[in-house]
């Protein structure tokens, strides 16, 4: 029962901690893997992480002692502990872009009732003379279906707090918890932080805008497929070395890559991690490579490429994808230069295959 008698509640809360604490450690996982699951399931958010704890039992009395008690005892409200801590049960969705927040915040007000919601990043926006972590904060209950499953109804009763954050914003906090006396921090000191502050604002906002152009490259890359003038020229079985490409030959970039093989493999799904280190492998073992020279490769060789990997699929059911057919295609086009794209044995396997009456059919 509600009192003034802050002794006494704190006992109060203790023997309502312990008795429940394994139920918070449940629901702090099964939060955890639902938000996961509901993150994942939304392809518009780049790669979220959901971490999750249980606050620590005297970690909560100490916050009612500092933010609710004094108003309580003031205004001669009785109170129990429990009713003020709404973070007993924490998760934290940690995105890589800013907009993504947005974008979480969201889905959850679509899954969850939200029962407050506090926008720190807003918050700190409109004081100049602050600093401090970004990130939105939302308390949280089961609603809907979830009230009546299983694995979630015993949790009803009891709502939850996510902090939603990017990375940059989740670093920020890390350190703005270990900043001592910033009540009362010296004015100079403050400019410095401020400044710290920013700089990692600063971070966030060009993520994000690197982010968003390099989409756009990609874009345009892949829209260009469809105006792209190809000469088609033919190879032979014993071509080792090709035309030398005008000096105005565009460089191969990632970009200009995305652009070629999409026309080349537009059922292949080139996904740009693969793209940047495929790209960086062809100038390790080529660093004059252009994008004409590329192009070149393929429309001279992969055509008997393909001959090859219909061979290597019947006869020993490996399946060339399509940076193996490019390899290859660079091989043949190029052996000399081209030569460490490819393993030894796939080389020899490769030019046993040349000699034979296969690759002349």
């Amino acid at each position: 029962m509600a009192s003034l008698d802050f002794d006494q509640e704190k006992i109060l809360f203790r023997e309502y901690y312990n008795a429940r604490y394994s139920l918070f450690v449940d629901a702090v996982n099964s939060y955890q893997n639902l938000l996961t699951l509901l993150l994942a399931d939304h392809d518009v958010i780049s790669a979220p992480r959901v971490v999750g704890r249980v606050k620590e039992r005297e970690e909560c009395i100490g916050k009612f002692a500092r933010k609710y008690l004094k108003k309580c005892e003031n205004e001669r409200t009785p109170y129990e502990i429990k009713d003020y801590i709404t973070d007993v049960i924490g998760l934290r969705v940690i995105c890589l872009y800013e907009n993504d927040t947005q974008l979480a915040r969201d889905l959850l007000a679509v899954n969850f009732e939200i029962v407050d919601e506090t926008d720190k990043t807003k918050d700190l926006e409109t004081h100049d003379d602050t600093f401090g972590y970004k990130g939105l904060h939302l308390d949280l209950k089961l609603k809907g279906e979830r009230l009546t499953l299983p694995e979630y109804r015993r949790f009803k009763d009891y709502q939850f707090e996510v902090q939603i954050r990017t990375i940059v914003q989740d670093a920020w906090s890390v350190i703005d918890h270990k900043i001592k006396y910033k009540k009362n921090i010296p004015h100079n000191l403050k400019r410095r932080i401020n400044r710290l502050a920013a700089l990692f604002e600063l971070a966030d906002q060009e993520f994000l805008n690197i982010r968003n152009e390099t989409t756009s490259l990609e874009q345009s890359a892949v829209a260009a497929t469809g105006v792209m003038a190809i000469a088609t020229v033919t190879c032979t079985a014993t071509a080792t070395t090709t035309t030398e490409p005008p000096p105005s030959s565009e460089p191969l970039t990632p970009f200009s890559f995305l652009r070629i093989v999409s026309n080349e493999f537009p059922t292949y799904h080139f996904d740009s991690f693969k793209i940047d280190g495929f790209v960086e492998d062809l100038f390790d073992v080529y660093p004059d490579i252009t994008a004409d020279e590329l192009q070149n490769a393929l429309d001279q060789c992969k055509e008997k490429i393909e001959r090859y990997k219909e061979f290597q699929r019947e006869t020993y059911l490996n399946r060339m994808n399509p940076y193996t057919i490019i390899r290859h295609a660079l091989y043949l086009h190029n052996k000399e230069a081209y030569r460490n794209l490819l393993f030894e044995l796939q080389r020899e396997n490769f030019e046993k295959w040349l000699e034979s009456d296969n690759a002349n059919e």
